[in-house]
């Protein structure tokens, strides 16, 4: 295992030898290894050849030094960098069992995380802007319904059509992690820290904090979060933006709730997104990742939009069809159960 450790001079000079390699579990897009850099343990990590590896790599970076102006701390220090392999190299930090709470710590350490480019901005730095959802994604939303032969009411194109107006005009600017689910998240003594950042952006922090309503739209692990402390949460991102930015989070969390629910990339992972057109598969055909299925993913999701927009009156007609297909996908799939209240074991 020692000889495939990318650990090249440049960072033997700067960190010493790394010792004791130990090969960690990880997605198929990097490596991981602990190793210990004179008695202290640390982490590198690769990112694996493909097309968009050099991509993943800038942006990791990129995030990490951008996060790493927030104090108390949100990410594990950086401690190196070998831009030609690929390779960084990272403080080890102790993960323990998240509390029963852990979505009031973690809400907090996102907003915390986003604020990082508020007051200094991230310009010269390579991270993206946030890209929502798309024409592609209403009308693949709005044919779903067509296929399950229910009717969808008048006006809704045109609600879609403004609602992806707001969400790209929507005050950007935050550090977005991109993919911050359970398991990107490392609860310890002092604190939450987030890893795992190939994916990160620039965008509203909204459409980050709209996880914990939405089960974690990106991720293995939908949670439906009871409701008292989703409501804790939620005020614990927005006191430590105050604390942060100064002033209310920008933008409209029932828009970002909406964005999620048309995108059906978000029903399938990481690997499989951008390959087909997944709401037209659901009719047909249901598939399990992770905790639930994607038809129970998808009417989680509608459940939690018709409620969020009942009074909207830009959104009334898709909260109605909301309500509508969920309705339909539970009398044609009456199995179709809830996700899990509890976070399960990190994958």
């Amino acid at each position: 295992m020692a000889k495939e450790l990318p650990f090249r001079a440049a960072l033997r000079e700067q960190l010493g030898p790394a010792r004791h390699p130990v090969r960690l579990g990880s997605s198929p897009r990097s490596r991981v290894w602990r190793v210990e850099l004179d008695g202290v343990p640390a982490v590198v990590k690769q990112a694996v050849e493909s097309a968009d590896a050099e991509e993943r790599y800038a942006r990791e970076v990129a995030a990490l030094r951008l996060a790493a102006r927030v104090t108390p701390p949100v990410v594990p220090r950086l401690l190196g960098t070998d831009p030609d392999e690929r390779v960084l190299v990272l403080e080890h930090v102790e993960h323990r069992r998240p509390s029963p709470d852990w979505v009031v710590g973690y809400a907090a350490a996102l907003a915390r995380l986003h604020a990082a480019t508020v007051s200094e901005p991230a310009d010269g730095l390579p991270l993206p802007a946030w890209r929502g959802p798309d024409a592609a994604d209403i009308d693949s939303f709005l044919a779903l319904a067509d296929r399950l032969a229910v009717p969808v009411p008048d006006g809704t194109d045109a609600e879609l059509k403004t609602l992806l107006l707001r969400l790209g005009t929507a005050p950007g600017g935050a550090l977005l992690h991109g993919d911050p689910c359970p398991g990107n998240d490392l609860h310890t003594p002092d604190g939450i820290r987030f890893i795992d950042f190939e994916q990160s952006s620039l965008g509203n922090g909204l459409t980050e904090l709209a996880y914990l309503r939405m089960g974690f739209p990106t991720c293995w692990c939908v949670t439906d979060t009871p409701g008292p402390l989703l409501r804790e949460a939620e005020a614990a991102y927005g006191a430590a933006w105050e604390e942060a930015a100064g002033g209310a989070p920008p933008g409209d969390l029932v828009d970002a709730c909406a964005g999620w629910l048309i995108r059906g990339d978000a029903l399938v992972q990481r690997a499989h997104r951008g390959t087909a057109d997944q709401l037209a598969r659901l009719p047909e055909e249901d598939w399990e990742w992770g905790t639930v299925t994607a038809r129970q993913r998808l009417a989680y999701r509608l459940g939690v939009v018709a409620r969020l927009t009942a009074g909207r009156d830009d959104l009334h007609g898709l909260g109605r069809l909301a309500g509508a297909l969920r309705e339909r996908m539970l009398g044609r799939w009456p199995a179709l159960t809830a996700p899990p209240r509890e976070r399960p074991e990190d994958d």
